[in-house]
């Protein structure tokens, strides 16, 4: 077969393109880092490497999740912390209030501290995070989630938790109303009180459960009676008369009945009269202070307002300890997911190299070979241009 000059020329320059081609396609993947350029480089690996792209945003949006819950969780901790401190110096200055040799402006003073302490606990129930969102608005509030009405805070939010995160739910608020509104009255089973007409000066205390299984969940009232000089008592159950009637009355002695223990001290009069009560959950940190700073204030029976404001105070304190409680087990939870969301996310990246990443030992080799190639070509394209038959007879 004759080859003329003209195809020598061509088939060298196309050898010679060809080769420049793969040259600087190799320097391209060499420079990137990238053995996957395009889908249809290789496309089995081209749709591992978006799935594994995929699941890595996924993780870095997961991330910023978890950053906002940690920081509104850490705020709203130190809120807690902040108002138990707060709550435990009005305790503190409840005490003091019981001191028999305290006056009564003494007492009114005290009232005072007990006013600015809840007037502290209500900013601190207000706080905000540094965008505006209110710690404690649950699922969210118009405004302030709690507002005075009437002398009276109530809970303007709406109960729950905004939660973020699609794939592992975390909160970005907290409750207010678990928190600051719901804790159990009396001692947590059953509330004692004093009738506001008892005209004698006894107090009751908060009471003990001395066996649960007896509780019956009934309502009982005590009444005291006077005869020649001798107090006693009876006890009713749902109105309906029990074994405890017409028993003499000692102060500070236990009175047990259906596996409740309670103590009344002090001087009864006759006709005075004590209720048990199940306890409800419907006691805020406001109104037990309000109460307290009542009692302190009309001085009828300092030892009662005193003995209430102390249980009062001793349940909203438990109430928020266990929310604080709480939000520090989200933090750990939320320290649990970040550690989930880096494992995850580099197994994504380490899945996306692994199939979309060069090996440069071998694209190195690769790229030397090529470059080899590419001189040789060049090389024999000098060669074949001196082929002619003038070059010939000069």
């Amino acid at each position: 077969m004759r080859i003329s000059t003209a195809q020598t020329y061509d088939a060298s320059v196309n050898n010679l393109q060809h080769r420049q081609s793969d040259l600087s396609d190799a320097q391209t993947r060499l420079t990137s880092g990238k053995r996957v350029m395009r889908g249809s480089d290789d496309p089995t690996s081209a749709a591992r490497a978006e799935r594994a792209l995929a699941q890595e945003e996924r993780a870095v949006v997961a991330q910023r999740a978890v950053d906002a819950s940690r920081n509104a969780m850490r705020l709203s901790e130190s809120a807690l912390g902040d108002a138990i401190g707060v709550i435990q110096s009005a305790r503190d200055s409840l005490v003091n209030a019981g001191n028999g040799a305290y006056t009564a402006e003494e007492r009114t003073t005290l009232a005072a501290q007990l006013q600015q302490y809840r007037d502290q606990l209500l900013k601190v129930a207000n706080r905000e995070d540094s965008a505006g969102t209110f710690l404690f608005a649950g699922q969210g509030a118009p405004s302030k989630p709690f507002l005075e009405s009437g002398g009276t805070v109530i809970f303007n939010g709406t109960p729950g938790e905004i939660a973020l995160g699609s794939g592992e739910s975390l909160p970005a608020t907290v409750n207010g109303s678990t928190a600051w509104m719901t804790a159990m009255t009396g001692n947590g089973v059953f509330e004692t009180a004093a009738n506001p007409a008892n005209t004698g000066k006894g107090w009751i205390d908060a009471g003990q459960i001395r066996n649960p299984s007896a509780l019956t969940g009934a309502d009982y009232e005590v009444t005291m009676s006077v005869a020649g000089g001798v107090t006693r008592y009876s006890v009713t159950r749902d109105g309906a008369a029990t074994a405890l009637t017409n028993v003499a009355f000692r102060a500070d002695q236990p009175i047990e009945i259906d596996g409740m223990s309670f103590t009344i001290s002090g001087v009864p009069a006759a006709g005075d009269r004590f209720s048990l009560t199940p306890s409800e959950p419907n006691l805020s940190v406001f109104d037990a202070l309000d109460a307290a700073i009542a009692e302190l204030k009309s001085g009828s029976n300092t030892a009662q307002g005193v003995s209430n404001g102390l249980r009062d105070l001793d349940s909203v304190l438990s109430r928020m300890q266990g929310v604080r409680s709480a939000v520090g087990d989200t933090l750990n939870r939320i320290d649990n997911v970040e550690d989930r969301l880096a494992a995850s996310k580099l197994h994504a990246q380490t899945d996306r190299t692994n199939a979309e990443d060069l090996d440069l030992v071998e694209a190195i080799s690769k790229f030397q070979e090529k470059q080899n190639g590419y001189d040789a070509a060049l090389q024999t394209y000098a060669k074949v241009q001196r082929m002619t038959l003038f070059e010939y007879i000069r």
